[in-house]
């Protein structure tokens, strides 16, 4: 593959898409292949919607103007990305993490925001695909670029730091997520430190939690910046005060302050101030039922079923415990767990029924399974639908949380 003249086809197009359905004219069309789809079979259709260049892996295509074809769509997709990362040479901070990735990219993206030119991953388009289209995504108006990588097993967090190159990084937590994949939490905690691992042999630099033991142990022979000294005042919303200024936020959940934190240390590590600092954490304001406070009648609802695992469960959770009133926890399944799901499970159930949680309501599978004389289950949302234990006329704190497959956010439709 000639490098060079890919990226003249890149940079003559309007971006990169890898779905003809919603492809756009002008842009350059790279035909992905799995093992429900190839994307070879839709070079036409691309063409036929404007494309104006095509990278495809069908030899018979070869002929056809405005088209390259690769022996491995993917890996050029991949190359490509770091070759115009590596043109525009600008500084990235890549961050991962078990749990809270998105969350903390976006109050990095809003602090930065303050003073630079900033883009960074949309949505959580982390993978190994994501990351390539999040580079492509940069231009020459990009001062810094915020980088997200997700991983589910080991050796992905190294794959993604290759094509990425950051030059400052964060792992946000070591959590139980994607258990299944990383075998144990110990594979989550080698997969994640990978991150560490490009940033000690290549010049980075880490910017780490002053409060995380194990973070600042693993990063100790790292160039690093800790986080700075903030004084939480209240979890819902988040208020506390920074070098003598106090802020107030849109976020809830005491889980969520250190990724405030986080988002801080990153700003002082690019010269913003105090004051710059907080506008840019006060400005964010949380959607896509990641941690989103929605005041329904005399319910206050917690919305945070984007995603679950244990670590996070349990957090929100404690948050839940800490509102005065009535409690209510809506919970549904966490995937990805192996087998650990069964005892993950049951000790979420005791968990709750420890925190006094006043009414705690179980969906799916996994917690139908779990044992309990507190808590009411139900195998199915349609089970739960037929019968909804919650009485409208109760004010309550009601925290929804559960996998992204779960869809708990049909939960909100009857309260």
């Amino acid at each position: 593959m000639n490098i060079e003249s890919l990226y003249s086809s890149f940079k003559s197009s309007k971006g990169v898409h890898t779905d003809t359905r919603t492809l756009q004219p002008g842009q350059l069309y790279v035909a992905l292949s799995g093992e429900n789809f190839d994307g070879n079979a839709y070079v036409d259709a691309a063409f036929a919607k404007g494309a104006s260049h095509v990278v495809c892996s069908d030899p018979g295509k070869a002929s056809q103007e405005n088209v390259t074809v690769v022996a491995d769509t993917l890996k050029a997709l991949q190359e490509l990305a770091t070759y115009h990362r590596n043109k525009l040479n600008l500084p990235i901070v890549g961050l991962t993490g078990s749990n809270g990735k998105t969350t903390t990219k976006e109050l990095i993206i809003a602090v930065l925001s303050q003073k630079f030119q900033v883009k960074g991953t949309k949505g959580n388009l982390n993978n190994h695909i994501g990351v390539p289209l999040t580079l492509l995504s940069f231009d020459e108006q990009t001062q810094i670029g915020v980088v997200e990588m997700g991983a589910n097993h080991i050796g992905e967090i190294a794959e993604l730091c290759q094509i990425a190159q950051p030059n400052f990084g964060l792992i946000t937590n070591f959590g139980k997520a994607h258990l299944e994949g990383f075998g144990s939490l110990e594979g989550v905690k080698r997969g994640k430190s990978e991150l560490y691992d490009y940033l000690r042999a290549n010049n980075g630099k880490a910017i780490v939690l002053s409060t995380d033991v194990e973070q600042l142990a693993r990063s100790k022979d790292l160039e690093r910046r800790v986080t700075p000294i903030m004084d939480l005042k209240s979890s819902q919303p988040i208020e506390f005060t920074f070098e003598n200024e106090t802020i107030t936020t849109q976020l809830t959940g005491s889980y969520n302050f250190n990724n405030m934190e986080l988002a801080a240390g990153v700003g002082l590590e690019f010269g913003l101030h105090a004051a710059e600092i907080g506008k840019g954490l006060s400005s964010y304001k949380p959607v896509n039922n990641r941690s989103q406070l929605i005041v329904r009648d005399s319910y206050t609802v917690i919305m945070d079923a984007y995603n679950a695992n244990p670590t996070s469960m349990k957090a929100a959770l404690e948050n839940l415990a800490l509102q005065d009133g009535f409690t209510v926890a809506i919970l549904g399944d966490m995937f990805e767990m192996g087998s650990y799901a069964a005892p993950e499970h049951q000790e979420i159930v005791n968990h709750a029924e420890k925190l006094k949680i006043n009414q705690v309501i179980l969906l799916g599978h996994h917690f139908f399974e779990t044992q309990s004389a507190t808590v009411q289950k139900f195998k199915t949302f349609e089970d739960f639908l037929q019968n909804p234990p919650i009485s409208s006329d109760l004010k309550a704190t009601v925290l929804i949380k559960g996998s992204r497959g779960m869809a708990l956010e049909r939960v909100l439709e009857i309260l």
